[in-house]
């Protein structure tokens, strides 16, 4: 079964609007796990518009299932990372106007740079995963880094989907395969919801992990969050 990880950026977002502490980020992260979910993703930017560093702090005691923390790796993070020693860190290639991530690392040009972060991470003992399109190139040079798992990027699918597309998830099962065959995990967030992750998910013959947060957040204001988490891990059964 594909586990399912929940982004709890929006929960941070909602809290940050009023300036208080509510909705609570550490008890939306345990109630998630009560609720079935098999992982809690955050994903920290430079000026803290939603996740807050000292989030990632408090909610270490609080996540018994995976912690995943996505970002890009700029001093800041890559201390915050090393501190914490999450289950996962997921490197994103943001730039800090980005509204959400917008694109995949390029890892042919950016391969020493990678394998650099990704040498400290797991010598730490830290899982690590490399954000990337649904290109065979980049997933083939991303082993190169030394990472354990790729993320692909599925803002292409979940617009295509919409449209009727559905031949437009052939190139992440193409790429998942390629993964699987050479070593590496598969995970992949972005836009998918529930009216696309079941196709998604049947369509890929090796994914490992999915996160989702924006769709999840935003169906569970009208769905009810316990709902919602039973909902996706009905469709992610294989």
């Amino acid at each position: 079964m594909t586990k399912l990880s929940v982004n709890i950026n929006k929960i941070a977002t909602l809290r940050n609007s009023r300036g208080g502490d509510t909705p609570n980020v550490v008890q939306t992260a345990t109630d998630i796990q009560r609720f079935g979910a098999q992982g809690v993703t955050i994903h920290p930017r430079p000026d803290e518009r939603h996740i807050k560093y000292q989030d990632a702090y408090d909610l270490v005691p609080a996540i018994v299932t995976e912690y995943n923390i996505e970002g890009n790796p700029i001093k800041k993070f890559m201390d915050l990372v090393m501190d914490i020693k999450p289950t996962q860190v997921t490197l994103v290639p943001d730039g800090d106007d980005a509204i959400t991530s917008n694109a995949g690392w390029d890892t042919v040009a950016n391969q020493s740079f990678l394998t650099e972060v990704i040498t400290e991470f797991k010598r730490n003992g830290i899982r690590t995963s490399i954000f990337v399109d649904p290109d065979l190139k980049m997933v083939e040079n991303a082993v190169k880094t030394g990472s354990d798992r790729i993320e692909l990027y599925t803002e292409y699918f979940a617009t295509a989907y919409q449209k009727g597309n559905l031949a437009a998830v052939k190139p992440y099962a193409a790429c998942a395969q390629l993964a699987h065959d050479l070593g590496m995990s598969v995970n992949a967030g972005h836009d998918l919801s529930l009216d696309n992750i079941k196709f998604f998910a049947q369509s890929l013959p090796f994914l490992d992990e999915v996160s989702i947060g924006h769709a999840l957040i935003t169906e569970s204001l009208y769905l009810g969050l316990e709902n919602v988490i039973n909902m996706y891990l009905y469709k992610l059964e294989k």
